[in-house]
C-alpha cells in the first residue's frame, strides 16, 4: 500500500520545500496526504478542467508546478476558478500538491529537464545559491556548433513551439547555452556574464530584447511551453520509487495564451 505522503517524500526528497522562493506557496494545498494512493494526475496548472479529469482517471492526488493559491483566503464562496477547483477537490476528498520554484531552483529540476531535451552537455547550475543546495537556471553546451536560425529551428521544433520571439541575432554561431523555464528574463544579465550564445526563457519583457544588443541572441518560447515537461519530470522521479503506481499524464492544455 503506498500512501500519498509516501508519493510526496520522494518529490521533496529531490525538490526540498526549503529551495522554494519566499514569495512561493509549495506544498500541499489541499486534503490530507496521510491517505492511501489510489493514482495521481501531474499537470502543469490547476484548472476546473483537470480536476474533472482527475475525477474521472479516480485520482485522488494532484500534482502541479503552479500552486494553485498564492494567497490567503477570507472566504471560499467559489467566485472565481481558483476557488471553484478548491471546492470542488475538497468535495471529491483531492488532495492537490504543488512542486513551483523547488522544483525549478533543485538540481536536476526544470531547467535541468529543459536542457537535457535541447542535448546539452556540461550542464550545471547558471546561478547556483550560496550553500550550493541549488541554483537558478541552467548553462551548458551543444554537441556541435550550429547556426542561430540553425538553433531557433531546433528549439521550436524540441519545445513544439507556435513561434519563438528572439532577437535579431548576432551572426556568429552558437554553442554555449544558458536557459532558465518561466520567467527567467531576470538572469539575462548572468547569462551575459557567463559569455552565453544563446538564453532562453518563457517570458521577457520588450526591453529585455534591446538590453543583450549583439552580445547574445535571445529566444522566448512562451511560459507553458518552457514548464510543460514537468510532467515528465514528476514521472521520472516518482516511477523511480514507484514504478507500478498509477500516474497519468494531463491531457488537458492549460495555457492561457493562444496563437492565431
Amino acid at each position: 500500500m503506498v500512501f500519498i505522503k509516501d508519493i510526496l517524500d520522494q518529490i521533496e526528497l529531490f525538490a526540498p520545500l526549503t529551495l522554494q522562493e519566499s514569495y512561493d506557496n509549495a506544498g500541499v494545498q489541499i486534503g490530507s496526504s496521510e491517505q492511501e494512493a489510489k493514482a495521481a494526475l501531474v499537470c502543469l496548472d490547476v484548472t476546473e478542467e483537470v480536476i474533472d479529469e482527475a475525477i474521472q482517471l479516480e485520482c485522488n492526488l494532484i500534482l502541479a508546478h503552479h500552486p494553485l493559491a498564492f494567497h490567503a483566503f477570507k472566504s471560499l464562496t467559489g467566485k472565481n476558478y481558483i476557488e471553484r477547483c478548491m471546492l470542488k477537490a475538497c468535495k471529491n476528498d483531492l488532495v492537490i500538491y504543488a512542486a513551483h520554484t523547488n522544483l525549478d531552483n533543485a538540481m536536476g529540476g526544470v531547467s535541468f529537464k529543459m536542457a537535457t531535451m535541447l542535448g546539452l552537455t556540461d550542464t550545471h547550475f547558471l546561478c547556483p545559491m550560496p550553500k550550493g543546495e541549488g541554483g537558478s537556471g541552467v548553462i551548458g553546451k551543444l554537441p556541435k556548433e550550429l547556426t542561430e536560425k540553425e538553433f531557433l529551428l531546433q528549439l521550436k521544433q524540441t519545445f513544439d513551439v507556435a513561434s519563438v520571439k528572439h532577437t535579431v541575432g548576432t551572426g556568429r554561431k552558437v554553442k554555449k547555452i544558458a536557459l532558465c523555464s518561466g520567467s527567467g528574463a531576470f538572469m539575462i544579465k548572468d547569462a551575459l556574464a557567463a559569455k552565453a550564445d544563446v538564453f532562453i526563457t518563457g517570458e521577457a519583457k520588450y526591453n529585455d530584447f534591446f538590453d543583450v544588443e549583439n552580445l547574445m541572441l535571445l529566444a522566448v518560447i512562451g511560459h507553458y511551453e518552457s514548464e510543460v515537461c514537468t510532467k515528465n519530470l514528476f514521472h521520472d522521479i516518482i516511477s523511480k520509487k514507484f514504478p507500478t503506481f498509477a500516474l497519468h499524464f494531463s491531457n488537458v492544455n492549460s495555457n492561457p495564451i493562444k496563437y492565431l
